[in-house]
């Protein structure tokens, strides 16, 4: 008999906190799952700990790649080989709260109208000390920002409804997924700490940050209705922009201002801030 949930753990060298991760999954108060390990080509020890966990838990299904494809493959392949009515996944350095899959299982059984559930989760540092609660929601505004956040489960028609992840979009494979999720699914929030995201400066999210911050403003400036709002259209277009620390997304201030010239005359005070500290930002990166 297939396991209700699926869930996926990609790792490609990540070793230091894997074996805490995976053990996070398995001292789940639900015990009816896969953890379905992929491991990307690792070269540390992350593939001994894996064929460990794979050995002593017949819930643990292992499969390597000779070659690194990247986040968004790795968990296509995972979810390809999954079995559950129910998808979700999770990094090597964070952990699920013991009660994860219960409370998110238990909320989706109770409502058959959602099809993705998310909860809050605690913000960690390299020690696991807490660093405060993240809040999700609502999804009425995912456009604003990824509200959807790290804690997360949903139906398996929704993976094959969107094709899974998109590799072009590595880095914010996710946010694209609830982006193109938010027209066709329900989501529903559950108000509990439920997981725990690791903030370090080894992860891909700091890491990538320059090629993450561009990537976001192509999913969201795609998945913008044709017949927005100019205002709306402004407002987003130039949040965007204030994101890049970077570079001067001078694109999307002039699409913005296309859209609403009104709206961006009125921050040019704080475009003129913004301008600032992308110049310092270079700088910096200059010097190093």
């Amino acid at each position: 008999m297939p396991p209700r949930v699926s869930m996926v753990m990609p790792v490609h060298n990540g070793a230091r906190w894997l074996e805490e991760a995976i053990d996070s999954v398995l001292g789940q108060d639900f015990a009816d799952f896969e953890l379905i390990l992929v491991d990307d080509a690792s070269t540390d020890a992350s593939t001994a700990i894996m064929a460990a966990a794979a050995a002593r838990d017949p819930r643990v299904p292992l499969h390597r790649f000779d070659t690194n494809t990247g986040l968004p493959a790795a968990l296509n392949h995972g979810f390809a080989h999954a079995r559950g009515e129910f998808h979700s996944w999770t990094s090597d350095d964070n952990l699920l709260r013991p009660a994860m899959l219960s409370r998110l299982v238990a909320t989706l059984d109770a409502d058959p109208s959602a099809d993705i559930a998310h909860a809050d989760f605690m913000l960690v540092d390299e020690q696991g000390r807490n660093l405060g609660v993240s809040r999700v929601g609502p999804t009425d505004r995912l456009l604003y920002g990824n509200n959807v956040g790290a804690c997360f489960l949903y139906r398996a028609q929704v993976t094959a409804a969107l094709g899974g992840y998109d590799p072009r979009y590595f880095g914010v494979e996710d946010y694209d997924f609830w982006l193109r999720a938010a027209g066709r699914f329900n989501f529903v929030t559950v108000r509990e700490d439920l997981y725990c995201y690791r903030k370090h400066g080894d992860s891909l999210t700091s890491r990538r940050a320059r090629r993450i911050q561009a990537l976001t403003a192509e999913v969201v400036e795609r998945a913008l209705p044709a017949g927005a709002p100019a205002r709306l259209r402004a407002e987003i277009l130039l949040g965007l922009a204030l994101k890049s620390q970077f570079d001067w997304r001078s694109d999307l201030v002039l699409r913005a201002a296309r859209a609403d010239s009104a709206y961006v005359a009125a921050h040019l005070p704080v475009l003129a801030r913004w301008s600032l500290v992308v110049a310092r930002n270079r700088l910096a990166g200059w010097a190093r």
